[in-house]
């Protein structure tokens, strides 16, 4: 693939903006946990994706351990009438050589109502696998694993990312080592799969773990771990060439310097209605927002950066999310007031200054810790998530904080 883009040079000149300082509500959210996952009875442990919502209010999620056989589970948890929630294992990962396992991502719909996911392990080579859920007509989930990444050096391995489907059903998303990927369903039933670039030429980003976002063009955005103009990661951009393929472009390299946007990004990025990025880092920890100047160049704002004092959050290993009057909300996984991670909201003021209130610290008791997925919303402005850790049998949990 080639890789840069003609005519685009990256500024590396970084506007940081100081927080007044780091707030907490006046009027306490309310956090519960609707489920603590147990090792016994067949129940999965330890979350580490964002869940997804169906239009009846049910939460579908994946464990990266656990299970009948110990290697993970897709599970649904269902409200009750009379409150509660009641959970269901959609399929206990086997390792069989065949089957996907420890899949630590979360999962996507269709229009059909079948769900996508990936898992960094297993497959018919050992390397991972792309899965989908099939929805039985008298109930119950069947699987089927879509396709088997085998490492040849030129397939990718262990997908640790989600997946983003197109309009016309093909599946996009990376591999750690070290692919961005594109299944196309075939009149067979089969899925073929298209390797868009593959990182870690030269000053090319390395080690892409976060997951992709399209614009309405059809570009894709991600971010690296490693590799960049540093080895502290990138921000990329994959634009479909109109003979065909895929041209890579690193928009912005991150630097260890103390003074710097963060390193080492591990979570794919948001974006707003002007095209803005959105992400964090979690080596000198922080929110960043990449904004496309009129030069055609695109510069880094820190939003926050995260203190490791013991009361603000560390060390975010997920991405932020948007809600309808422009405030970002995410997870730290360690810092606050037990040092076992955050969820926060960061809110813009006037002067382009951002102020962080910290929403929930985890670890008091039987409560969930260390988060390491993202959040999302509920039509009601409930915010819903998991935690790695934690919980009544310390198997990870999954909550939902009201404001």
């Amino acid at each position: 693939m080639e890789c840069g883009k003609l005519g685009l040079t990256v500024t590396l000149t970084i506007f940081t903006v100081a927080l007044l300082a780091t707030c907490r509500p006046a009027l306490a959210q309310q956090e519960t946990i609707l489920h603590s996952f147990n090792p016994k009875g067949g129940d999965g442990i330890n979350p580490s994706a964002c869940l997804i919502l169906d239009a009846a209010g049910d939460l579908y999620g994946t464990t990266v351990s656990g299970g009948t056989y110990g290697r993970g589970t897709a599970f649904e948890l269902i409200p009750k009438a009379g409150g509660g929630w009641t959970e269901k294992v959609l399929h206990s990962f086997i390792p069989n050589g065949k089957d996907a396992v420890n899949p630590s991502a979360g999962l996507i719909f269709d229009s059909a109502g079948n769900l996508y996911g990936t898992a960094e392990g297993g497959g018919t080579y050992g390397h991972g696998a792309v899965f989908e859920l099939i929805p039985r007509p008298r109930g119950g989930w069947a699987e089927k694993v879509l396709y088997s990444f085998f490492d040849s050096g030129i397939d990718g391995a262990v997908p640790a990312a989600g997946l983003i489907l197109d309009s016309a059903g093909n599946l996009f998303g990376t591999t750690a080592f070290d692919t961005a990927f594109e299944l196309t369903p075939t009149a067979s039933g089969q899925w073929k799969e298209t390797i868009l670039h593959e990182f870690g030429i030269g000053t090319d980003g390395a080690e892409p773990y976060g997951g992709l976002v399209f614009d309405a063009a059809g570009n894709l955005y991600g971010t690296t771990f490693l590799g960049g103009a540093h080895n502290a990661g990138t921000v990329f951009e994959l634009t479909p060439a109109p003979g065909g393929g895929w041209t890579e472009t690193v928009l912005y390299s991150f630097s260890l310097n103390a003074f710097s946007g963060g390193a080492y990004p591990m979570a794919g990025l948001v974006r707003d209605a002007a095209g803005n990025l959105y992400g964090t880092t979690n080596n000198n920890s922080t929110v960043f927002e990449l904004t496309l100047t009129a030069g055609g160049n695109w510069t880094e704002t820190v939003l926050h950066s995260f203190s490791s004092n013991g009361i603000d959050g560390y060390a975010p290993m997920a991405g932020v999310i948007f809600d309808t009057a422009g405030n970002l909300y995410g997870t730290t996984t360690s810092g606050g007031l037990y040092l076992y991670g955050t969820v926060f909201e960061l809110t813009p003021a006037a002067g382009g200054i951002w102020t962080e209130t910290l929403l929930h610290d985890f670890g008091n008791g039987t409560d969930g810790s260390d988060p390491r997925a993202g959040l999302i919303f509920d039509a009601a402005g409930n915010l819903y998530g998991t935690t790695y850790n934690g919980g009544a049998y310390n198997g990870g949990t999954v909550f939902q904080i009201k404001p």
